[in-house]
């Protein structure tokens, strides 16, 4: 595999918790925070927004994030969902060990 990649994903406030069972139903992680209580302030369609929001932190490697990043729109509320994709470098041995072999096992539904 490509290496370990943590992704962020923001979603609306009480929508982080569907999504992010979704993601590590279908082993496209290993483990998805859900840090509630984020305020994000953008611009959209021309105008400045601000949005309580919910930001995951999804625990992954590369060779999955084109297929994380297509089913999380799929599902996704937002017509843009902002979904980043960050190399790890470094960190645990062991959790990333971890964090390769559970996206290697046999895929939940879908």
């Amino acid at each position: 595999m490509s290496g370990e990649r943590v992704v962020l994903i923001t979603a609306p406030k009480g929508e982080g918790a569907r999504i992010a069972r979704f993601i590590v139903e279908r082993r496209l992680a290993a483990c998805v925070n859900v840090v509630p209580g984020v305020k994000s302030f953008y611009w959209w369609e021309g105008r400045l927004v601000e949005d309580s929001e919910e930001l995951l932190v999804v625990k992954t490697v590369g060779d999955l994030v084109e297929r994380l990043v297509a089913e999380v729109k799929r599902v996704h509320p937002y017509t843009v969902p902002e979904i980043i994709s960050l190399p790890v470098e470094g960190g645990n041995a062991d959790y990333l060990k971890w964090v390769r072999e559970e996206v290697s096992a046999p895929s939940g539904p879908g």
